[in-house]
């Protein structure tokens, strides 16, 4: 499951921000000053969503900090200032994109999706066997290239992102459909079958794709033939 750091110290902010990317299929870490921030971020989180105005050490230093200890996670800065200077300080502390308060929630939701899509981390699932080139939208499968569909690239994506772990039906219906699952996951089914045979997946013994009964899928690490 894709991990967010939220640093807020403002409850009236994270605990809604955090409800709403909890309801996304994010895994949420409220942290609410710049020392537990800097805690929270050597757990690798897939994504930093930081408050600039925090409690010990503000979030430019975070940021700062987060950038030298080498992470290459996305930043997302909250910020109340709307002055161009602090924006552009935030940019250069080693931010990637920044929302000004009030924001609206939609807003900020379409950015921590749209930072997610690009992110460098999400190939840190790439392997020998599996290569994923989320900008360009490609996949290789043993040196390969992979013919698939947009849905099929986007599921590939999540999974070889989150290898390892177990992704959930209801995760992967909103992140790759942008739906609320009701109940029926045919056409998660039918994609991840067809998935599968494009892998050279056995249904019966899948070596990539497996399922886990009652909760999702879990993509694992293939050897090379």
């Amino acid at each position: 499951m894709t991990r967010v750091l939220l640093a807020e110290d403002d409850p009236t902010i994270s605990d809604p921000l955090a409800r709403a990317l909890r309801r996304e299929g994010y895994e949420v870490d409220v942290r609410a000053d710049g020392r537990a921030a800097l805690d929270g971020a050597q757990e690798a989180p897939d994504l930093v969503v930081l408050d600039l105005g925090l409690p010990y050490i503000d979030g430019l230093e975070v940021c700062r900090r987060i950038r030298a200890g080498g992470s290459t996670a996305p930043v997302l800065i909250l910020t109340a200032r709307a002055d161009e200077v602090d924006t552009v300080v935030g940019l250069d502390a080693g931010a990637d994109d920044y929302v000004t308060k009030p924001f609206r929630l939609a807003e900020l939701l379409a950015r921590v999706r749209a930072l997610l899509r690009r992110n460098p981390n999400e190939q840190a699932g790439d392997n020998e066997v599996v290569r994923i080139d989320a900008d360009g939208r490609r996949a290789w499968f043993n040196g390969e290239e992979l013919q698939l569909t947009a849905k099929e690239f986007d599921l590939l994506r999540v999974l070889v992102r989150d290898q390892g772990k177990v992704v959930s039906r209801e995760a992967l219906m909103r992140e790759v459909w942008e739906t609320s699952w009701y109940g029926s996951t045919k056409t998660l089914d039918m994609h991840i079958s067809v998935l599968r045979k494009k892998l050279g997946d056995d249904a019966a013994h899948p070596r990539c794709i497996a399922t886990v009964r009652g909760v999702g899928f879990r993509f694992e690490r293939p050897e090379r033939d």
